[in-house]
């Protein structure tokens, strides 16, 4: 793809990711490097949970989720280097989960200081198969101009 410059850029634009398949065995590798609670880990604690109720996948993994489909969907150059973001988790992921990200660009705003950068502030739902949302994001993300020599 080619890589996306404050230029490209505008107020309004969205953006659609492709697919990602969650199973339970990614449930289970992410929780146990990462995160590792009996609702992510073990099926009869999951069940048994008051609010979960079944094998729930990581808010932490989805958030990496979101993050690998925005890098294959969103190129900026430089990469996407954020700047904080306002995290909010929905609903449980659950195995076999096909989940997708929609993105659109809320503000853009041009650095004073710094004329070849600007950030833009990406409002983003990470939504699963049955169209529900099981996660939402407002992330400040730093983008290059053409002119600052950055690919």
């Amino acid at each position: 793809m080619e890589k996306l410059y404050l230029e490209d850029l505008a107020v309004g634009q969205t953006y659609r990711s492709s697919e990602y398949t969650l199973t339970e065995d990614n449930i289970k590798q992410f929780a146990s490097a990462y995160d590792p609670q009996p609702f992510h880990l073990d099926d009869q604690a999951a069940s048994a949970h008051p609010v979960f109720q079944g094998l729930a996948g990581s808010g932490w993994q989805t958030a990496a989720i979101t993050m690998r489909l925005w890098v294959e969907s969103f190129p900026v150059a430089g990469g996407l280097v954020g700047f904080g973001a306002d995290v909010q988790w929905k609903r449980p992921t659950r195995p076999n989960d096909v989940l997708h990200v929609q993105s659109e660009i809320t503000d853009l705003r041009r650095s004073q200081s710094k004329p070849n950068q600007g950030i833009i502030t990406l409002f983003s739902q990470t939504i699963n198969q049955n169209n529900e949302v099981v996660q939402e994001s407002t992330t400040k993300i730093l983008v290059w101009s053409k002119d600052s020599g950055v690919l």
